[in-house]
């Protein structure tokens, strides 16, 4: 290992002062690229990086629901035994308080994610189209851009400053575009740069291109409304049926069970050994506590489930997972 430092450093002391000048920018620059990647970027902005993209959150939200249900089932095994904290519905609720606490960040950044993502894609039809009638009326590419830059276009607004920047240090326009692609991010965006980009690397007239990925995309976005729309009757479905199994749980355990379990006890009271079977061994707090699993359960992928028809994707049911199972807890703690 001496004998290496050694080296480096005879090494070192042989270059010339632009040589150690270039060796110093270029270890700054090898610094910057670790500080944006990996654990360097987590330490330098972590609420950035656990922003950025919804399912980053739970870096964070799994361990800390991990570290509540343990520190609650701890805290009751301490205070009433392994058995009671076991047998207890106050696990229930430390279970449920965990799950929201890993359920909600995500749900949260999900919802705001997608509507920024929609928000950009309804925005670039009127960006492209434009984009190409300023290109139409004469004016080069740059200019259309720095013009339409001024514009409002809603979330897409800084994104096409940062294209119009971009442009005026005399980046090519295909290479600034297909930038302008990834940082959107939507399939939608990407798809159309790439159609913009093939085009003007090919020497077509690029207005017309333009023309067209504005009706793309503007029948791309009518296409997904109206698939979204369609699909709102099932979501609502699933939710109307989550609230009548509510229901029916609600009435059979206040005039069914409840019913049978007061005759069963007053039959075995007055000396009637057949009140037995007839329904004074029903534990209702079993019952109870048997129907909330039932109802959390099936609030929780009901909410799956109207997510992955509504938007085809699971993960953006979970907005309803949430509220459903909180409407459940409530019911069947206050109610029930």
């Amino acid at each position: 290992m001496k004998i290496f430092d050694k080296k480096d450093k005879e090494i070192s002391e042989a270059l010339s002062p632009e040589q150690k000048r270039e060796e110093e920018i270029l270890e700054k620059v090898d610094e910057q690229h670790r500080a944006r990647e990996g654990i360097g970027r987590f330490m330098k902005n972590p609420v950035q990086v656990l922003t950025e993209k919804p399912l980053n959150i739970l870096i964070v939200s799994i361990p800390a629901a991990i570290l509540i249900f343990f520190i609650g089932l701890i805290y009751l095994i301490s205070q009433f035994g392994l058995f009671v904290a076991f047998t207890s519905t106050v696990i229930d609720d430390i279970f449920l308080l965990s799950l929201m606490v890993a359920c909600i960040p995500l749900a949260y950044l999900d919802l705001r994610h997608s509507m920024k993502m929609r928000n950009l894609n309804i925005s670039l039809p009127n960006f492209f189209r434009d984009l190409a009638g300023m290109n139409e009326s004469g004016m080069t590419l740059p200019n259309a851009v720095h013009v339409v830059a001024t514009g409002e276009y809603g979330n897409l607004t800084t994104y096409i400053k940062k294209l119009d920047a971009e442009m005026s240090w005399n980046i090519p326009f295909v290479d600034a575009i297909y930038q302008f692609g990834d940082r959107i991010g939507t399939t939608l965006a990407q798809r159309s740069v790439d159609l913009i980009a093939k085009a003007s690397n090919a020497g077509g007239d690029v207005s017309e291109v333009l023309q067209a990925a504005a009706s793309d995309t503007y029948e791309f976005v009518n296409l997904e409304t109206e698939r979204r729309n369609n699909m709102l009757i099932y979501v609502i479905i699933v939710i109307i049926s989550f609230m009548v199994f509510l229901f029916v749980i609600a009435v059979m355990t206040g005039t069914f069970l409840d019913t049978m379990a007061e005759a069963g006890a007053a039959m075995a009271a007055s000396g009637n050994t057949g009140g037995m079977s007839f329904g004074g061994n029903i534990d209702m707090d079993f019952y109870r506590r048997l129907f909330l699993h039932a109802a959390v359960i099936q609030a929780f992928f009901s909410g799956l489930v109207a997510g992955q028809m509504g938007e085809a994707r699971a993960v953006a049911g979970l907005k309803y997972s949430v509220v459903m199972v909180i409407i459940a807890w409530i019911a069947f703690r206050f109610f029930i």
